[in-house]
């Protein structure tokens, strides 16, 4: 179970501290901090790397391109690293460990959601964040909320778990933004409409993976609008969050204003869940919009 605090860090958010090793009766606040976009920070996780995996940390192990290294649910081979390479069979150990670690905490943590989760990929970063370069879109060193453009959600969450295994003791730095609503309300009125029939035609030549929804239209777009406007970016509330090696952190990135400035070397594990089997459903992000746009958009 869990012991937790929470931190007020600035008026506008907030991280909230969990002990895996405290006996607690919180669990209902805990799920009420990561409904309403909090971030929970876990300083030490119960996840050690053998010698070998921690020899196996190099990016040189990663295919030419490729972001992650992944896991797909129940997989038996990694995505982005070659099958002939010396280190796939230890790296495959350690993503595939993780993966159930992470459920186990999840399962743990927020037993109202074990019935409902979704796993999604595993993922491991070798790569420096600091010398990655991409487009103005791409970049996840500016504040955002995730939104996929080729994988429409249709309001489903985003839940991801991520921990720093940096071997160096360096941290993973993170940027903390706003309020789900404080930031949908600021943006909302600047934000493109969604074409008639651009939805069908974007799934019939293959742009999207199923039908984009008036909702995702608006997250794709919130998405690229917090991340283009960089006055927006320097002056709205923030807080700078170092996590430590062995740290774990734990939100739904689809509502938690996030950017990630610094680090290298990192696990993942995400899971999807409906709104619906939220504790609070009214707190998803589905719900804010909707109410502000005073219509259904799924």
């Amino acid at each position: 179970m869990a012991r937790i605090k929470l931190l007020h860090m600035t008026q506008d958010s907030q991280i909230v501290s969990v002990d895996l090793d405290a006996p607690t009766h919180d669990l209902d606040r805990l799920i009420g901090s990561l409904e309403t976009g909090s971030v929970l920070h876990v300083p030490t996780l119960p996840f050690q790397l053998t010698p070998d995996e921690r020899a196996s940390l190099d990016p040189a192990h990663a295919v030419k391109g490729r972001k992650n290294i992944s896991l797909p649910p129940a997989g038996t081979a990694l995505i982005g690293v070659e099958p002939a390479d010396p280190a796939h069979a230890t790296l495959l150990g350690l993503v595939t460990r993780y993966a159930n670690a992470a459920r186990l905490w999840i399962d743990t943590l927020f037993p109202h959601y074990r019935a409902h989760l979704i796993a999604a990929p595993t993922s491991l970063r070798l790569h420096r964040v600091e010398t990655r370069h991409t487009s103005w879109r791409k970049d996840d060193s500016r504040l955002h909320v995730d939104a996929f453009p080729s994988r429409p959600n249709q309001g489903e969450r985003i839940l991801r778990v991520f921990m720093n295994i940096n071997p160096h003791g360096e941290p993973r730095v993170w940027r903390v933004g706003e309020d789900f609503e404080t930031v949908a309300r600021r943006f909302l009125p600047r934000l493109p409409r969604q074409w008639p029939g651009s939805a069908a035609l974007f799934n019939a030549l293959g742009i999207t993976k199923r039908r984009r929804s008036r909702y995702d239209h608006i997250m794709m777009h919130l998405h690229d609008a917090m991340k283009a406007d960089m006055a927006y970016q320097r002056s709205c509330a923030q807080i700078t969050l170092p996590f430590a090696p062995g740290a774990g952190w734990i939100c739904f990135s689809d509502q938690a204003s996030h950017a990630v400035m610094s680090g290298q070397f990192m696990l993942e594990q995400t899971f999807f869940l409906q709104p619906q089997d939220m504790a609070e459903p009214e707190r998803a992000p589905l719900a804010i919009l909707q109410r502000l746009a005073g219509r259904s958009l799924i």
